[in-house]
C-alpha cells in the first residue's frame, strides 16, 4: 500500500514537472496580448502620483505600475496610467476596464472578500489623520470636538471617523465630498475645520494649498491603514505583482540598486549567494519566471528600470523630496531597522 501511494505521488510530481511553464492566467495572457497593463493612480497626489509638465504621471505609487510592466514586458513604459478617483477605482477593476490599481487603497476584510478584486500586497503602511489650519492650534485628536470634517465619500475614512468620535463620545459633523478638488477647496476656504484622510494623502494634499505652511497634520493617528496594490483576480498576475514587490524589497536589503545592477550582473559569480539568487538569469527568479510565463531576467529589469524599494521611497516621498517624509521614523523602514518592510524569501 505504501509503495502504491508513493508511486502515485511520484506520478503526480512528474505530471507537474512536465506541465508547460509559460502558460499564464487569462488576465495576464490578455495583458500580454494587448502589449500594456492598465494601472489606476490618484489623479493628483504629489509625491505619490502627479502629472509632470508633459502630462506623464510620476510618483511612488506610479513606480509600482512601472514595476508590473517591467516584470511582464521587460519595459516599464508599457504601463498605461489612468488618473481616477477613489470611488471609481474599485469599480473599474471589478468591471475589467483596468488591470491593477496603485493609488493608496486600504486593504480591508470586506473589500478583499469581494470576488471581483484581489488585494495583492501592502506597499505603504499608513494611518488616518487630520489636516487643520495652523491658526487653530490643534495638537491632539481631542481638540477636534465639535469640528466639521471634510472626508471622501465612500472611503474607509468615514468609518474611522464614526468609530473614533463615537468611542471618544465627542460631537462632530462630516461633509462627504467625493471629488478631491472640491473637497480640498471646501477645506481651504474654511467650510470645514479639518480634512481627514490617510496621513500620506494629507502630506500630499497639503502641498496643494495656496499657502502650505498655513496647515499642519495632527500628529496623532486615529487608525492604521495598509495601503495595497490591487488587481483583477488572476493567480499568475497576482503572483507576478506580489513577487515583484518582494524583489524590490530584497534588492534594498542586499544593496542592489538601479545604479549598480549592471556591475553586479557582470560579476555575478563573485556576489554573495543571496544576491545571486535575486538577479541571476539562471537562478530562482528565472525558475519563477518560467512558471509564471515571464522573461528570465524580470528581476533584474525591475531593479534596473524602477529601483529597489528604498530608492523609490527616497526619490518620491523621502526627506529630499517636497513631502520630506522621514523614513527612519516610519513603519515603512526595513524590518532590520525596526519597521514593517521585509522581503519574503526569494529562493
Amino acid at each position: 500500500m505504501a509503495f502504491h501511494v508513493l508511486r502515485m505521488a511520484l506520478s503526480a510530481a512528474a505530471l507537474l514537472a512536465a506541465a508547460p511553464g509559460a502558460q499564464a492566467g487569462p488576465v495576464l495572457d490578455k495583458i500580454k496580448q494587448d502589449g500594456k497593463i492598465v494601472c489606476l493612480v490618484n489623479p493628483n497626489s504629489p509625491g505619490f502620483s502627479v502629472p509632470d509638465s508633459q502630462g506623464a504621471f510620476r510618483g511612488f505609487n506610479v513606480d509600482f505600475c512601472r514595476m508590473a510592466a517591467a516584470a511582464i514586458f521587460g519595459d516599464g513604459t508599457k504601463a498605461e496610467l489612468r488618473g481616477i478617483g477613489f470611488s471609481d477605482s474599485l469599480k473599474a477593476i471589478i468591471s475589467g476596464s483596468a488591470h491593477i490599481a496603485s493609488r493608496g487603497i486600504t486593504a480591508t476584510g470586506t473589500r478583499d472578500a469581494d470576488p471581483g478584486v484581489s488585494f495583492v500586497t501592502t506597499t505603504f503602511y499608513d494611518g488616518q489623520g487630520f489636516m487643520v489650519p495652523k491658526s487653530l492650534g490643534m495638537t491632539k485628536l481631542a481638540d477636534l470636538s465639535g469640528a466639521t470634517v471634510c472626508a471622501e465619500e465612500g472611503s474607509t475614512t468615514l468609518l474611522y471617523l464614526a468609530d473614533w468620535f463615537g468611542t471618544a463620545k465627542l460631537p462632530y459633523k462630516v461633509e462627504n465630498i467625493a471629488d478631491k478638488t472640491a473637497r480640498l477647496q471646501a477645506f481651504f476656504s474654511g467650510k470645514c475645520d479639518a480634512v481627514a484622510s490617510s496621513v500620506s494623502a494629507l502630506a500630499a494634499d497639503r502641498l496643494l494649498a495656496p499657502k502650505p505652511d498655513d496647515y499642519v497634520i495632527v500628529p496623532q493617528r486615529s487608525a492604521t491603514e495598509p495601503l495595497a496594490l490591487v488587481s483583477r483576480p488572476d493567480t499568475e498576475l497576482e503572483k507576478t505583482l506580489f513577487w515583484g514587490v518582494q524583489i524590490m524589497v530584497a534588492a534594498e536589503e542586499f544593496g542592489v540598486t538601479s545604479q549598480n545592477i549592471d556591475a553586479k550582473l557582470a560579476s555575478l559569480k563573485d556576489l554573495p549567494v543571496d544576491e545571486q539568487r535575486l538577479i541571476s538569469p539562471t537562478g530562482p527568479t528565472a525558475d519563477m519566471a518560467k512558471k509564471l510565463g515571464l522573461r528570465s531576467d524580470w528581476s533584474a529589469q525591475i531593479i534596473k528600470q524602477v529601483g529597489n524599494y528604498g530608492e523609490v521611497f527616497e526619490k518620491h516621498i523621502g526627506k529630499g523630496s517636497p513631502l520630506a517624509m522621514d523614513r527612519s521614523a516610519s513603519p515603512n523602514r526595513l524590518a532590520r531597522d525596526g519597521g514593517l518592510i521585509f522581503a519574503f524569501p526569494v529562493r
